[in-house]
């Protein structure tokens, strides 16, 4: 299976070289626009089709690896390292993920995935699928020389004669991603690294071609907006895997490749708001192709902080050579971009803006702003132990309460562009327009500051100020008004509809949004972010308790008492483990029981963590077993109680959800005629677009 996988990969590579070379002089064939011996189109059909064959022969090569894993091919040295026989079936799969070598080729393929789809429909746009397909080529065959050249995944262990002896064992899995979650949290993550080189190609073709209108906006944004929803929902997962296994009663850290996935986020998101502003009004035309290739760049960025090992994290690989050939690819794209934009950049001149400072394309400017701003600051923040020590020898790290100290404010300014960009209509605003849409919310912000001061929640208390708890207070406060703002936009317009049609709130408030999916799914993103923001805001009133228990003994916090009633040992093929069993109580009443564990794997001699969590609607109780007492033998328990932190799962779900109906097609008035937009009678003078939908 090694032989095949690696003739695999290397048909792979040759098809994705012609794909390139022929794409690449069919398409200057067009541009000459004159009779030629070979026909472009032609030309441009076999490249298409190579790269087809590419996606085929990829994915031979990755299920080659999957056989091997499953079949315990042990002269495999990939095998060997990330893989065993006790391995669970489930995590025989993520072992694809476990190295560096397989990755990559999970990135090659995904790549393959992206490419396939993207070539059979090529019928929307023959000519800009083909720059776009192209393209993809040239990303794909840098991912493939890599593999067949640096990153061998096919490569046998030192001294194996065919047919000869092999390990009986493998050193087996990784402990941190022998966990359900991370047979899954890679791959999305990927999906969405891997994502964005499409709407990367899109844009970057439709430069080089002076692509006349605004339809590749079009086909980017829907590119965009599914890539995108890869990343968030691999993000938040990530953030789950993190709080689930680690241990340390956290789930956002400001790790370096924690803060490698969130760049190429915040570049994304600002693309997707201030893409409606060429489609509507023509504008931020070099702002916007700017935003893709940032966000294609930042993705190869993560990987290179993953892959390349130039970051200490949790989540990184080893030193490695690799690095070097990402930088190298890094320069050639960006040479590449700016040699195209310079070139192109009459294509992207547009007339002057007439909007006023009070107006919804002033909001989507301020949000593209902060957004780059963060991501500047975190980029920053990453690469400055690199860059200190490669200046003066010393390496400089900032820790989590530097970040805090920049990201969270910035956060907040942008959870109130949340709700202030959609209230707004383009071009300029009235005073008549401000005080019926923004009345309700700023009422309801100040009442929420007042309820949470009267409750006990004062950053002053005690004469000692509390930035994390003042943060809170304006979260909830800002959070409160954002919503009321958004939830009266689904009231106005059901308001209509139940007039007009004689429908329930319900019927209504459906028929809404069917009628305009993108700007109401745009609203229920909205939403999802606001719930999770709060149960971010929840992390400033996080308690913990460590106590050494025997037999009997209780450790009490926030109005639990947890009574140990024992601990013990057991052992599987795959690992040992110490749990201890607790009975949890709460007024006197016994509620449940949570057994925490410790667990050593037995091919890697490496420890992980089993937390035990109890989730309700206000708090997570969050238990760790965390070793035993080396004199005494009794185990040491701590506890976490982390309010509002189901908000935060509970909010990806939402967003998910916003982004699906964000990208389902609108139905057209029937019953109750109104605009062809979706846009309802009586909503004409505020005319919101739905944010980053």
């Amino acid at each position: 299976m090694a032989s095949f996988g690696s003739f695999s990969l290397i048909i792979a590579l040759v098809l994705a070289a012609y794909n390139l070379l022929a794409g690449a002089f069919s398409l200057f064939l067009m541009a000459q626009n004159r009779p030629a011996r070979i026909s472009a189109e032609r030309l441009a059909d076999t490249a298409r089709r190579a790269g087809i064959a590419s996606f085929i022969a990829i994915s031979a090569a990755a299920f080659a690896l999957v056989w091997s894993v499953f079949t315990n091919d042990f002269s495999l040295l990939y095998i060997a390292e990330h893989s065993n026989i006790a391995l669970p079936g489930p995590y025989k799969f993520a072992a694809l993920w476990a190295g560096q070598e397989g990755s990559l080729l999970l990135w090659a393929w995904l790549l393959a995935v992206y490419g396939f789809v993207l070539r059979l429909t090529h019928k929307t746009d023959v000519k800009l699928y083909a720059y776009a397909g192209t393209i993809l080529a040239g990303i794909q065959l840098f991912f493939l020389i890599l593999l067949n050249v640096v990153a061998q995944p096919f490569a046998l262990i030192p001294g194996y004669v065919p047919g000869g002896p092999t390990p009986a064992d493998g050193n087996g899995l990784n402990p941190l991603l022998q966990y359900a979650e991370m047979v899954i949290h890679p791959p999305l993550l990927y999906l969405g690294y891997v994502g964005f080189s499409v709407p990367f190609a899109f844009a970057l073709g439709a430069l080089m071609m002076r692509y006349p209108g605004e339809k590749w906006i079009k086909i980017t944004r829907k590119w965009t907006m599914v890539t995108w929803l890869f990343l968030t929902a691999g993000i938040f997962l990530g953030m789950h895997w993190a709080y689930a296994v680690l241990g340390w009663g956290g789930y956002w850290g400001w790790d370096p490749v924690e803060i490698a996935s969130l760049l190429p986020w915040l570049t994304g998101t600002a693309f997707l708001h201030s893409v409606m502003m060429q489609e509507k009004k023509g504008l931020m035309k070099s702002w916007n192709v700017w935003l893709i290739f940032s966000t294609f760049m930042l993705s190869i960025l993560g990987t290179l902080l993953t892959r390349g090992g130039l970051v200490s994290s949790v989540h990184a690989f080893a030193q490695s050579s690799i690095g070097y050939w990402f930088i190298v690819f890094l320069v050639i794209v960006a040479a590449v971009c700016i040699f195209t934009y310079i070139l192109q950049f009459s294509h992207l001149q547009e007339a002057p803006s007439d909007h006023g400072l009070v107006s919804r394309e002033a909001a989507f400017l301020f949000n593209s702003l902060v957004l780059l701003s963060v991501c500047f600051v975190l980029l920053w923040g990453t690469l400055y132990p690199i860059l200190s020590e490669f200046t003066v020898g010393n390496k400089v790290t900032f820790d989590a309460v530097w970040f805090n100290r920049i990201a969270v404010p910035m956060g907040l300014f942008l959870l109130l562009l949340t709700g202030i960009g959609p209230l707004l209509p383009w071009r300029s605003t009235s005073l008549r327009s401000i005080r019926r849409n923004f009345v309700l919310p700023v009422l309801v912000l100040w009442a929420t500051v007042i309820a949470c001061l009267v409750l006990g929640m004062n950053p002053w208390k005690g004469g000692v100020y509390d930035r994390s708890s003042f943060y809170a207070l304006v979260c909830f406060a800002v959070s409160a008004g954002v919503l009321t703002a958004i939830f009266s936009e689904f009231f106005r317009g059901a308001g209509v509809l139940m007039r007009k049609s004689g429908r329930n709130i319900f019927a209504a408030t459906f028929l809404l949004i069917r009628r305009n999916t993108r700007r109401y799914g745009g609203y229920i993103i909205h939403i999802g972010v606001v719930v999770s923001m709060l149960g971010f805001a929840g992390a400033a009133f996080n308690k913990n308790v460590e106590k050494e228990m025997a037999p009997h003994d209780k450790l009490d916090i926030g109005g639990y008492s947890m009574e140990l009633v024992t601990s013990s040992q057991d052992s599987n093929l795959n690992y040992n483990t110490e749990f201890a069993m607790l009975d949890v109580y709460r007024h006197g009443q016994k509620q449940f029981e949570m057994a925490p564990e410790h667990r050593v794997y037995l091919a890697s001699q490496q420890p992980q963590t089993i937390v035990a969590i109890h989730s309700t609607i206000l708090w997570d109780l969050y238990v760790v077993y965390e070793g035993t007492n080396p004199d005494t033998g009794q185990p040491i328990i701590k506890a976490y109680l982390n309010p509002l932190v189901s908000w935060l799962w509970a909010g990806v779900l939402i967003i998910v959800l916003g982004t699906v109906i964000a990208l389902s097609p609108s139905v057209k008035p029937t019953a109750v005629q109104g605009e062809d937009s979706g846009i309802l009678p009586g909503q004409k003078e505020i005319n919101t677009a739905g944010g980053i939908a």
